[in-house]
Formats: C-alpha cells, structure tokens, sequence
C-alpha cells in the first residue's frame, strides 16, 4: 500500500494541501508522498485514482537538511515572493522544492509567510499538489513542541502528526525525545522514565502536543512510523483505539529513508506501509417488508433474544462505530426492539424501491470520517462478530475497495465496503444491493469454513434451520 492511498490523497475532489509535523519520518515521509504523486500508474485503476501529477510542490516552514535537498529534482532557495511568479512562468517537471537560504551546521531555513503565500496561490493555479514540513525535531524519534510549534500553515486541508516508535522503551531525555522536559509535562510521564505507549498517546492527543495548531477545518492523522519489528507494531497497534478519538485516522508504517540517488524506475520506491486504521461503521438493513414470512424478521426469536439484538451485539463485537439500524416497513416495531442498545435509529420512507434506498439512508446517516461500512442483515443473527473483525482487519492491511466472506467457493454476508466506494453505492437503484459493484472493484476475499452464515430467513422453512443450528455463534 502506498503512504498516499493510506492518506487518503489518490482521489482528493481538489489538489492536496498537507502539512506534516512531529518527528521519526516526517522528512522521509514528505519526500517519499511527493514522489508518489509522480508515479505513472500510483495503483489500480479499481482504486478510483485521480491523483497523478507532474509536478509537485515541496516546502517547509522551519529548517530543512542541506542533505534532504537533494531528494527534489528541482531546489530553489527563495528570498521574497516574488521570485515565486518569475519561477511560475516556466515551472519545471517533478519534485520541486523551495527553502530558504542555507543557515548554521547545514541547514536550510524555512520559507517566510508571503513566500508560503504565494506557493499556495502558485499550487492553487497550476492544480498541483503541495507538501509543507511544518516541524523540526532535530533528529529524534519524538518530540514535544515548544510555544511557537509547530508552524502549521492555516490553509492546509489536511495535517500528519509523525512520531518514531524507536522511543518506546528508552528513558525520557533529550537523548531520545526533542525538549524531553515539555513531552514530560504533557504526558505525566517523570523525567528519565522509560517511554510507555501510553505516555506517547498522552504526548499525541494533548491539544498542546499533537493537537497543537491543527486547523479546525483539516484532516487529522496519525503516523505512527518505525514499527520494524513485530513487538513495535503490537504496540502502534495498542495505540490506535484511543488515538482514535482524536484523529481520522491511524497509520502504522515503517518508512525506509529515501536512497539517493532516486531509484530507476521510481516505480520500485517502496512504501511499508503496513496498516492503516479508521472508523468502521455498521449499516443494520431492517427495511425490508418480510411478505414471505409474514412477520418482521428482525423480531423473532433465536436463543433467547430477538434477531436484531444478535446483529447488534456481533457489529459492537467487532467494534464497528457508529451503529446504524435502517427500518421501514416495521418501523414502529423494530425501533421499539433497539430501544437503549446505543444505535442510530434512521427510517427508510422508500423502502418500497428496494434494497438500494436503505444502503442510501445508511451511507447519508454516517459522518464524513469513516473510511468504510459493513452492511449486515437483520436476518442472519448467526453472524459472529469473529467473522465482522475478519473483515476489518483485512481492510486495515490493504485498504481493498470490497472485503467479503467466501465460503466452499459461495460468497457470503456480511460484506465491507471502502469509503471510496460509496458514491457508486449512491448511484444505485432498484432492489439491488452492493453485490452490483463486484464486477467494478476489486474483491479481498476472506475464507470462512461454517457454511451457517450461507443462511438467511426469509421463510419459516428457513427460520426453522436456523433454530436446529447446534453451534454457538
């Protein structure tokens, strides 16, 4: 998986504008995005990418090594604004990079504000992507920022806090972590105390740590980098529940600096990227009519409680938030059943047109930041939340479009689908489902070897099988 595809950069509606602080990989992570906007085919056309460009703008707000500049195709150092305009008239092919002039022990100084400003309106007209190293850490794996840090630009739309996972587990001293005495004060962690995960999410969704100076507007993410190894991910991991109240997303990654000279072909640039976390929601479908069964499905009865609370408790198994229950014929009935159960309640006043509608009155009910939705059925409370976790956890790996149960060859439900997939899925009509867009994206199957979740009911004959099922589910 690419870094940009876990950003969420491959098919943006406008240019990128992003901004990267913290410390542990922002300048590795900043060269290696700018150098996957340039690939030819950046992924699969499934993908839905939108994203190639020919130039890309590179900045920074606060110091840059000398060493780092040699990463861009282009450098340009800057001393006023209007160097910008001149440049824009012939604006050369590739990563180009602009910094001040070269300062102390090899450092390059960061743009003044009207030279950033005229970047923006430089990126804005050409439409080109623009990346902005808004932080320094002086080469530490954490950092803690000081009253004037981090130097977000306000016009960012989207911000990647960085942070080193080589920290855990070392002392807390400036040894390991830039101004060790402000992460000590933000993270109740006592000076020289060996670094624990949760000292770093205390450091990271403190609004004076890594909530510090995000514009309200942008996107916020986490990249937790230099999981190398198996314990280092297992700790990124443990990380990413409570991060996530704070941010979009959580990515876990264990980015190689940029080799220099850049690789030919630049396509054999290597991202290790290797888990990318975001909300899932549950979408519950109970619209339909149960004409066949004579009586509403989500209702009936299967050890000891009715369907409905089985679904709800197997999506809340798997984590999946928000929670949203889509009734319509039986309304009354199936919201007076989920009474206290902690969902979203939503009608679907055209259940009559199908299926179609209630994915539609799901997919509007969820809020913007949930990178995908697990469609389950009110008439399989057999579902285990073990199968639903399955699901998730292979779209943290891959970010597939689609991820489904296969069983002995059968595809099955529930079915997860991506976020970027959700305008087709709006685009649907008719009694269909989102089996339509199987043929449009790629499919992630995840095997499964109990064929009872082959089985919905939508007869009696059906409701009896299910009740002769002898297995805890």
């Amino acid at each position: 998986m690419l870094l940009l595809e876990a950003l969420r950069l491959q098919a943006t509606p406008r240019p990128v504008r992003l901004a990267l602080v913290g410390a542990g990989g922002k300048s590795t992570a900043l060269f290696q995005l700018a150098r996957e906007f340039l690939l030819p085919n950046p992924v699969e056309a499934t993908r839905q990418v939108t994203s190639k460009a020919t130039t890309v703008v590179v900045s920074a707000t606060t110091h840059l090594a000398v060493a780092q500049a040699a990463l861009a195709d282009r450098h340009f150092v800057i001393t006023g604004a209007a160097e910008i305009d001149a440049l824009a008239k012939e604006l050369p092919a590739g990563v180009i990079l602009f910094t001040g002039a070269e300062v102390d022990r090899g450092r390059l100084a960061g743009v003044t504000p009207d030279v950033l400003d005229r970047l923006f309106f430089l990126a804005e007209a050409y439409q080109l992507p623009l990346l902005v190293e808004a932080d320094g850490s002086r080469l530490r794996p954490v950092k803690a920022p000081a009253a004037h840090e981090p130097a977000i630009p306000p016009l960012v739309d989207s911000v990647v806090v960085v942070a080193g996972l080589s920290a855990l587990g070392k002392p807390l001293t400036s040894e390991w972590v830039h101004r060790p005495e402000i992460f000590a004060e933000l993270s109740d962690l006592a000076s020289g105390s060996l670094i624990t995960p949760d000292a770093l999410v205390r450091l990271l969704s403190h609004p004076g740590g890594g909530l510090k100076n995000i514009p309200a507007s942008a996107r916020r993410v986490v990249l937790l980098n230099q999981a190398d190894t198996a314990e280092m991910q297992a700790a990124a991991s443990s990380m990413v529940k409570h991060l996530l109240l704070h941010f979009h997303a959580v990515v876990i990654a264990a980015l190689q600096p940029m080799p220099f000279p850049i690789p030919y072909p630049k396509s054999s640039i290597s991202s290790k990227v290797l888990a990318v976390h975001e909300p899932i929601a549950g979408i519950i479908l109970s619209a339909g009519e149960s004409r066949r069964l004579g009586q509403p499905k989500a209702l009936l009865s299967w050890k000891g409680a009715p369907f409905i609370h089985h679904v709800i408790k197997a999506a809340r198994g798997a984590g999946l938030s928000p929670l949203v229950v889509v009734s319509g014929a039986h309304t009354t009935q199936v919201q007076a059943a989920c009474a206290g159960m902690e969902v979203q309640l939503v009608h679907n006043p055209d259940w009559q047109e199908g299926q179609s509608a209630s994915l539609k009155v799901g997919l509007r009910s969820l809020p913007s930041e949930v990178g995908g939705a697990v469609f389950l059925l009110a008439d399989q409370p057999q579902i285990p939340s073990g199968l639903v976790r399955l699901l998730v956890e292979e779209h943290v790996a891959g970010l597939q479009p689609i991820v489904a149960p296969l069983v002995d060859g059968r595809r099955a439900n529930p079915v997860l689908f991506d976020r970027l997939t959700f305008p087709s899925l709006m685009a649907l009509s008719g009694d269909v489902g989102g089996r339509a867009l199987f043929a449009k994206y790629r499919i992630a199957w995840v095997p499964w070897h109990d064929p009872a979740i082959l089985l919905d009911v939508d007869t009696q004959e059906d409701y009896q099988k299910l009740l002769e099922l002898d297995q805890d589910v």
